[in-house]
């Protein structure tokens, strides 16, 4: 297999309407520079004033505005599309932070809700309580394509190792996110080129990158990584689109060269 793919970099803002055709330009770029597959940054159709701001917008699985708006986009462009995180609704009156694919007909294939909430408090006063408005999903998601398996993510779970060995083979991990400044200048490079080398994957990572009206400084740094830690495409900061292109031979050629994944023994490891 050989596809072209794109990460999409935004700067999302507190208006919906405007974050979308934002995104919707984005993925224009994306296509007429020849991408089948495109990711958006986590929480693209919204960065809000305050972390109640995303549960007024919350949709009903499989019903909503922007929902119906990402299959549009994937049927406009004839993109795989997965669509970063937007909030579904939680039993519980929290939201789910959701990763959507949609096929180029805009069904959906795939849904993927954030298993790894980011309650953390950093240097310098920064502070975040994702766990006050987002449910935690529970199981991973890898979708099947046409160019191999899709293992799905969001931002903090990057920091989590076990959760991409449980695509153990999937060709293709993708990674949208919202990463502070603060923890993507020491940890976001290093980290995806890990993810990518450890599970001989492309990792394909969208990022929110700038200074947001709420404050908020998210670090950018939007990346296409290869099987073998390679950086193929980067962006730095404000909005962008980086393309690459994820070669199947490549691939095969790193896990039968270095057969890591069949020298695993995941047994003795313990829980």
């Amino acid at each position: 297999m050989k596809v072209r793919v794109a990460v999409v970099q935004m700067v999302s803002s507190d208006v919906v309407a405007d974050n979308l055709a934002r995104a919707g330009s984005l993925l224009g770029e994306a296509a007429a520079g020849g991408a089948e597959l495109a990711l958006l940054p986590e929480n693209f159709a919204l960065m809000g004033r305050d972390e109640n701001a995303k549960l007024a917008i919350m949709e009903k699985d499989g019903d909503g505005p922007i929902q119906s708006w990402l299959a549009a986009q994937a049927q406009r462009l004839g993109l795989w599309l997965v669509g970063g995180s937007m909030p579904l609704a939680a039993a519980d009156g929290r939201c789910y932070a959701a990763c959507l694919v949609f096929d180029p007909t805009g069904q959906r294939r795939a849904r993927y809700d954030k298993m790894h909430l980011f309650d953390v408090d950093l240097a310098g006063g920064e502070s975040y309580r994702e766990s006050r408005t987002i449910a935690p999903g529970s199981s991973p998601v890898a979708v099947a394509t046409p160019w191999g398996r899709l293992g799905l993510s969001i931002c903090y779970d990057l920091r989590f190792p076990e959760l991409y060995r449980s695509y153990a083979g999937a060709e293709l991990l993708v990674v949208p996110s919202a990463f502070t400044r603060q923890t993507g200048a020491a940890h976001w490079e290093c980290l995806l080129r890990t993810r990518a080398i450890e599970n001989q994957a492309y990792v394909l990572a969208a990022d929110q990158g700038g200074l947001h009206e709420n404050g908020r400084q998210t670090f950018g740094g939007s990346m296409i990584v290869d099987p073998w830690g390679q950086v193929l495409a980067r962006l730095d900061q404000g909005e962008g689109v980086a393309l690459a292109q994820a070669d199947g031979e490549f691939l095969q050629r790193c896990r039968s060269n270095l057969p890591a994944l069949r020298h695993a023994h995941p047994a003795f490891y313990g829980a």
